[in-house]
């Protein structure tokens, strides 16, 4: 009476439809239960090829009941006859089944066959990748490897040249005291100086704090003031409100108190200044009198007009010599002047000339880079066309190898099964040997005791009436055999129509595909494994027939 919310939909909650009982009446057989075979998911919802199915059971019934009955010879030779015409088209029905499962069988072998290439493509290029980067490193140590042999000979180099006479000098220490670059303040490592390996002892190691032990130790010893700490609230300087602020008269007291405080702990600080000693008579010096000041003039306005003349007439003077002094040094040195001016024309033409030479060996470098990179490309495709080609043929190397392997162990499998059938053979072959003799001998024992009673007592009455009636009782239990046995062929036949008749398609499938499991399919394995155990030896007599004609010969 309440309604659910799931995440799933209904198809996937779905389950087997519900199918009702059923009765059936005695004397008729429904069309429908034909059907009871097929299920949900094994042929229910219906497709087309369940519907072909229906209309061939349908055929086949309308067949079977226009059969002639076997009541007459005429009729029992028509009736052989349509059921061979049948026969033949069930035959041939089975046959396009059996063609349409092997196509079918053939594309999930090229699906499996397309996949497994596609992943040994990709675990190719896999390894080939990590082939790549395992050459790329290789090739970056070597470099490196290179580079540092070219520093350390460079090194040799300079040291070398340093001592072109081939002297052998003092060691100067005090010049390598003095300069702070020599080894004694900075030690090279490539000399065999590792500043940073004993750097461990300089590290302050102890007890009490590297360890936790230690740590509780000394938690222990120490008083509890200074673990557990006591804060006490400080007290206010001044009078504090209700609501927890200050008022401006308590503020304005505490700051002059403050500065109360600090004027006498300056007065407290201020040194005390040394007695004055006790007066005496001193005889004072008159000072130096002053010489007079000097006292200038005032000029008159004429005169201050007068002089400023002067100064600018100077300036004009002075200024008008200047540029003829330029002037005929301008023309003393025209020619330099002009020799000058053509050689920054020059200049000028010459930058041109530099930046199109620039431009040219930009557009050269572009170029090659261009090339470089299409070469560059044009390796790395050859370089995967390679490497696949090499991983081709290595693959098919080591199939032919491992091929080869499994054909010498299964030829000598071959071979110890042969030898193993050829010694139970022998064995057998004696057994039966020594079984035969023995059958003989008692035989021969058999026949010389009858032989020695049949001319001892003759033949009585009673062992040829127990002739007889042996002779008899065999006749009448073979009879009795050759009709149980045609009866039960009859019912057997009876029974095998009638599941003729009901039997699915589905079924069916399975019954050829059965047949071709068991028979043909081990058939084939049999014959190519007989080839090939058969070309193997075949090489192996080649090659001795070789080797021993060669040694004829």
């Amino acid at each position: 009476t309440l309604a659910t919310q799931t995440d799933y939909r209904d198809g996937e909650a779905q389950t087997d439809p519900y199918s009702p009982e059923y009765i059936v009446h005695s004397g008729s057989i429904p069309e429908l239960l034909t059907l009871a075979t097929l299920t949900w998911g094994r042929g229910l919802p219906a497709g087309l090829e369940e519907v072909e199915m229906i209309d061939r059971t349908r055929e086949k019934r309308a067949w079977e009941a226009s059969l002639p009955p076997m009541d007459s010879d005429a009729n029992t030779a028509k009736r052989l006859k349509m059921m061979e015409e049948m026969e033949r088209k069930e035959w041939a029905f089975r046959e396009q089944e059996i063609e349409k499962l092997q196509k079918v069988r053939l594309e999930v072998f090229k699906k499996m066959l397309r996949r497994r290439d596609e992943n040994q493509n990709k675990l190719d290029a896999k390894h080939l990748c990590d082939h790549w980067q395992n050459r790329q490193k290789a090739r970056e140590e070597k470099i490196k490897k290179i580079r540092h042999d070219y520093a350390l000979m460079l090194r040799k180099l300079i040291a070398n040249r340093k001592d072109m006479t081939g002297k052998l000098e003092r060691r100067d220490i005090i010049k390598e005291y003095t300069d702070f670059s020599s080894q004694i303040y900075a030690p090279l490592s490539r000399i065999g100086f590792f500043p940073d390996n004993n750097s461990d002892c300089y590290v302050v190691k102890n007890f009490y704090l590297n360890t936790f032990a230690g740590l509780c130790e000394l938690e222990t010893s120490l008083p509890d003031s200074v673990i557990q700490l006591k804060i006490k609230a400080p007290k206010p300087r001044c009078a504090i409100t209700k609501t927890g602020f200050i008022k401006r008269s308590a503020r304005l007291e505490a700051d002059l108190a403050q500065v109360h405080q600090a004027l006498l702990k300056k007065k407290k600080d201020k040194v005390k200044e040394p007695k004055k000693p006790i007066p005496v008579l001193e005889k004072v010096e008159e000072p130096v009198p002053k010489p007079p000041t000097l006292i200038l003039e005032k000029p008159s306005i004429e005169e201050e007009e007068i002089e400023l003349a002067v100064v600018c007439l100077q300036k004009l003077l002075r200024g008008r010599a200047i540029q003829n002094m330029m002037f005929e040094g301008k023309k003393k040195r025209l020619d330099l002047i002009q020799e000058l001016r053509a050689t920054h024309a020059l200049q000028e033409d010459g930058q041109l000339l530099l930046k199109a030479e620039e431009q040219r060996i930009l557009a050269l470098q572009q170029q090659h880079d261009s090339q470089m990179h299409k070469l560059s490309s044009m390796e790395k495709d050859l370089a995967t066309i390679e490497g696949r080609t090499l991983a081709n043929i290595l693959d098919f190397l080591s199939k032919e190898l491992l091929r080869l392997q499994q054909e010498r162990k299964i030829h000598a499998l071959v071979m110890l099964a042969e030898r193993q059938r050829r010694m139970r053979e022998a064995e057998e072959s004696g057994c039966r040997q020594m079984e035969e003799r023995r059958r003989q001998e008692e035989d021969e024992i058999f026949r010389q005791a009858r032989e020695g009673d049949w001319k001892d007592c003759g033949q009585t009455i009673d062992t040829y009436l127990e002739d007889v009636i042996l002779s008899s009782m065999e006749r009448t239990a073979e009879e009795q055999a050759r009709e149980e046995v045609q009866r039960r062929a009859v019912e057997i036949n009876d029974i095998a129509y009638e599941m003729e008749s009901r039997r699915t398609r589905l079924q069916s499938e399975e019954i050829v595909a059965e047949l071709v499991y068991d028979f043909l399919i081990p058939e084939a394995a049999k014959s190519s494994m007989r080839e090939r155990v058969r070309q193997s030896q075949r090489k192996h007599i080649y090659a001795a027939h070789q080797i021993i004609h060669g040694g004829t010969e």
